[in-house]
This record gives structure tokens, C-alpha cells and sequence, in this order.
């Protein structure tokens, strides 16, 4: 794959997760602005959520109906506008409205984005690693980005400049497929036939995508109150210990890159087995790890979350043909973005009235329990070659 395209895939992942999250980042100054209370501010992001999650599905259909070059061009210059949108909003029923736009076009990303990112064969693993850290740097560059805004101008001005980016780098991606035409036209020529057990292999990605979906967002939303009561002997401030997450989520999410160059080498049965057992481990351990002892255990834990997510990936792009893909990487999404969505109630109810995260750690060693036997049911090896494309 080219670098250039590449390069502006990569920006479309970060800027899908940075947008997403921008208005809960800003939602304390945001109610200062409208004289309301933060809860009632936060609750206006609901709609952009639900959009991101059930517009995927006729994003990935339309992307293999019609083009994922122009899908990508509408999402680029459509959640720009959109933000322009939200940052002119005065109103809470227009700002609703402006963050359903939002999460509308950011449904485009992950199931196009993703199977572009995987077309032409190659190091697909590799390209899904890199491409994976891009939008978890998306993640951790929002909180930082929206603090500097509410520091030096104001949430409003934060909506306007990222929109207004986000236009200038569709302009740039217009002009980049515009170059590459050519290329394009001459790799049409694909498989569209199926590998070997993919009914299987799909299968086990649901089970999968399902059950890790909720240790994902388990550990990424309760991890900073899981080490702010893990560390209340030592006194740490809450930036103190904000600080120590951010340094587990950024150093394990190198992982992708690691376990994407191995996959590309190796057979992914033993990889992924490893991984998801070695979560069903780290998690049982970190029950009753305390202080430093639970840092390290949840940078193991984290580290086994982050490799699992481009090995899905890439068995969805290894066992489907090219004109499946964005249909069913919109399949995959909607699954995990559904789980996404419980999480959040699941983590207080377990908090607050069953056990605590002691409980948590519990149910979801024994869902990595769950991923672990399944997995044992994939095939082993590569696809059959027949169904791969050619590598550009």
C-alpha cells in the first residue's frame, strides 16, 4: 500500500476516535456555557453514540455497493462539518442534533477505513497493528487537546479548528486518489471467493469480538477508578494517577504493532491463544493485587487486550473477499460498539452493588476463559491462497 494513502488512512483513524470523544472531554466546560448541570450536558452525546454504532452497518453495505475512495471523501469532509456545526450550536436540541451527525460519518470510518487499510494483500497484520495505535493515540490525544482549548480559547473554538482540519485533510485525500486512479483500476481483478473454513473463522470472530468487547471496555473505562482505589495508600492526586493510566493504555498499545508483524510471520491460532489465556491469567491475578503489584498487572492485561485486536482484524480480511469486507467489518463493529455501550452500567452496578472490581476481574477472567476455549476451535495455518489478493 502506498504511504501516502496510508498515511491519510491512519489520520482517519485518529481523528474518528479524537472526534467521538471531544464533547464528553469538554461536556464540564460545555455546561458552564449553557447553564446546565454536567450530567445534562454529558447525556446530549447519547445520540452520537447510538449513531456510531447502528450507521455502520449501511456505511460498510454502501462502501462495497458503491466506493470506498468516496466513502472515505464523505467522511472526512462530512464530520468536519459537522463539528463546524456542533460548534456553532447554541441550543441543546441543536447541539443533539449536530453530535448525531458527528457520530453518523465517524460510523464511516471502521468499516471502510478498515478494509481499505487491508486491501492488496502483504503484511496485513502489520498495516492493522499501526493503523490500530493511530486510533488509540486519537483517544489519548483527546482529553490533552480539549485541556489546552479550555486553557487558551474555549470548547466552541476546539469543535471549529478540528472541523475545519478535518476538511483540509479531506482536500488532501481528494487530490491523493485522484493520483492513484491508475492503480486502483488495476487491482479490480480480486477473488471473490471465500477461504476455506471462513464460516468457522467468522464465527469464532463474533464469539470473540463479542465477549472481548466487554473486557476491552471493562479495563479501558474502570481502569483509572481501579487504580485510584488499587493506589490509596500512597495519596496520589487524581492527575497523578490519570497520568499512571495514560502510560498503561499508550505502552500497551505498541502491542498492536508487535502482534500484527507476528501474525504476518506465523500461524494466528498459537498467537491468539496465548493472548486470551494470557488475559484469563492476568485477570484472576489482578482480584486481589494491590499498589504497584496491580500497575504491572494491568499493564499485562492491557497489553493481552490491545494484541487481540488486530488478529480479528486481520482473520476478517484473510477468510472474506475484498467485496465482502466492509459489510462485514460493519457486522463486527455494531457488535462491539453494542457491548461498548452496556459496559459503562455493567462497571457501576458491579462497583456499587456486587462485589466491587473484584467481581469484574472475576467475570471477565471467565469471559477470557470463554474466548480461550473457542479459540482452541479455529483452524490452524494461513487461508487458502486462492482467496487472498495480491500484495500491492
Amino acid at each position: 500500500m502506498p504511504s501516502s494513502r496510508f498515511l491519510f488512512l491512519n489520520l482517519g483513524h485518529s481523528i474518528d476516535h479524537l472526534f467521538m470523544l471531544m464533547f464528553p472531554a469538554v461536556a464540564a466546560l460545555a455546561a458552564t456555557d449553557l447553564s446546565a448541570s454536567y450530567g445534562e450536558v454529558l447525556s446530549l452525546a447519547t445520540g452520537s453514540f447510538i449513531a456510531f454504532g447502528v450507521f455502520s452497518l449501511p456505511m460498510g453495505w454502501l462502501a462495497d455497493r458503491l466506493s470506498r475512495e468516496f466513502m472515505m471523501t464523505v467522511f472526512f469532509l462530512g464530520i468536519g462539518v459537522a463539528m463546524i456545526f456542533t460548534s456553532f450550536s447554541t441550543e441543546t436540541w441543536q447541539i443533539f442534533g449536530s453530535l448525531i451527525l458527528v457520530g453518523m460519518f465517524a460510523a464511516i470510518y471502521h468499516p471502510v477505513g478498515l478494509a481499505m487499510v487491508s486491501q492488496g494483500g502483504g503484511d496485513i497484520g502489520r498495516r492493522l497493528g499501526v493503523n490500530g495505535v493511530w486510533g488509540n493515540m486519537g483517544v489519548a490525544a483527546s482529553a490533552l487537546l480539549v485541556g489546552v482549548f479550555a486553557d487558551f480559547a474555549g470548547w466552541r473554538e476546539a469543535f471549529l479548528l478540528a472541523g475545519v482540519s478535518s476538511i483540509l485533510v479531506g482536500c488532501g485525500w481528494i487530490q491523493n486518489i485522484r493520483k492513484m486512479v491508475a492503480d486502483t483500476s488495476a487491482n479490480k481483478k480480486k477473488s471473490n471467493a471465500p477461504a476455506l473454513n471462513w464460516q468457522r473463522v467468522l464465527l469464532i470472530v463474533a464469539i470473540t469480538t463479542t465477549i472481548g468487547g466487554f473486557i476491552f471496555n471493562s479495563m479501558t473505562v474502570s481502569l483509572p477508578k481501579v487504580l485510584d482505589d488499587r493506589l490509596a495508600v500512597f495519596a496520589m492526586g487524581a492527575t497523578e494517577v490519570g497520568a499512571i493510566a495514560s502510560l498503561v493504555y499508550a505502552s500497551a498499545a505498541f502491542t498492536q504493532v508487535l502482534v500484527g508483524r507476528a501474525i504476518d510471520k506465523y500461524s494466528i491460532k498459537p498467537i491468539f491463544l496465548a493472548l486470551v489465556a494470557g488475559q484469563a491469567i492476568t485477570l484472576y491475578l489482578a482480584i486481589m493485587a494491590d499498589g504497584w503489584l496491580m500497575v504491572a498487572i494491568a499493564v499485562l492485561v492491557m497489553v493481552m487486550v490491545f494484541g487481540q485486536i488486530p488478529i480479528n482484524d486481520t482473520l476478517i480480511a484473510r477468510y472474506t473477499p475484498d467485496a465482502w469486507r466492509g459489510r462485514v467489518y460493519s457486522i463486527k463493529y455494531v457488535l462491539s460498539f453494542t457491548v461498548s455501550a452496556a459496559a459503562v452500567p455493567s462497571i457501576a452496578w458491579l462497583y456499587e452493588g456486587a462485589g466491587g472490581f473484584s467481581t469484574m476481574f472475576n467475570l471477565a477472567a471467565i469471559a477470557a476463559f470463554i474466548i480461550t476455549v473457542t479459540v482452541t476451535f479455529m483452524p490452524g495455518g494461513k487461508p487458502s491462497s486462492d482467496s487472498l489478493e495480491p500484495a500491492e
